[in-house]
């Protein structure tokens, strides 16, 4: 049966939290706020704006997750070694944690890239208008579809990470009842 892990699962689980809240809050709340703005070149400025000040937050909320889910590694390895499951679940989250992680990064460039460009406007902030450059035009198609692949890409992890929990609990379950019988 796996010790306990409270602060490397709550490090996991919490930067996690902040990572799939600030992506799916930023797509709707912030890039959806922003293209209220009666100014189309106030419409990127704010975006970005508001994008620039969660960044340090997203980027540490990364790391604690990152830090969190190597503490589970190790923590876990016994079980890692026993289990395929489990052991199977972790190198699928892993990689869509580096996706996940990587299409942040990518996510981030192109944020630069509106609000370098932001002076042009825009009809959104993920909708260029008709006089937008080649460089501002694709760097908002591309963060149109991003913003929405990272709140999935993190909606699946924390999916994954539920069903770790549940993986272990069976085991846990019928080695009490072992115990209990012995």
């Amino acid at each position: 049966m796996s010790a306990r892990n409270t602060v490397v699962r709550s490090l996991h689980d919490l930067g996690l939290a902040a990572w799939f809240g600030g992506t799916l809050m930023g797509a709707v709340g912030l890039n959806g706020g922003a293209a209220e703005a009666k100014d189309p070149t106030e419409r990127l400025r704010l975006s970005s704006a508001g994008w620039a000040k969660w960044a340090p937050v997203q980027l540490a909320a990364i790391i604690v997750h990152g830090v969190g889910g190597v503490g589970l590694i190790v923590g876990n390895k016994g079980r890692l070694a026993a289990q395929p499951e489990a052991r199977g679940n972790t190198i699928v989250k892993l990689a869509v944690t580096g996706v996940a992680g990587a299409a942040s990064l990518y996510s981030a460039m192109l944020g630069k890239t509106i609000g370098e460009n932001a002076q042009q406007g825009a009809d959104g902030v993920t909708e260029p208008d008709a006089t937008a450059s080649q460089k501002l035009a694709s760097a908002q198609k591309q963060q149109r579809i991003l913003q929405w692949v990272l709140p999935a890409l993190t909606a699946v992890l924390i999916v994954m990470g539920a069903q770790q929990g549940e993986q272990q609990r069976p085991v846990a379950g019928f080695l009490q009842k072992l115990t209990r019988r012995s």
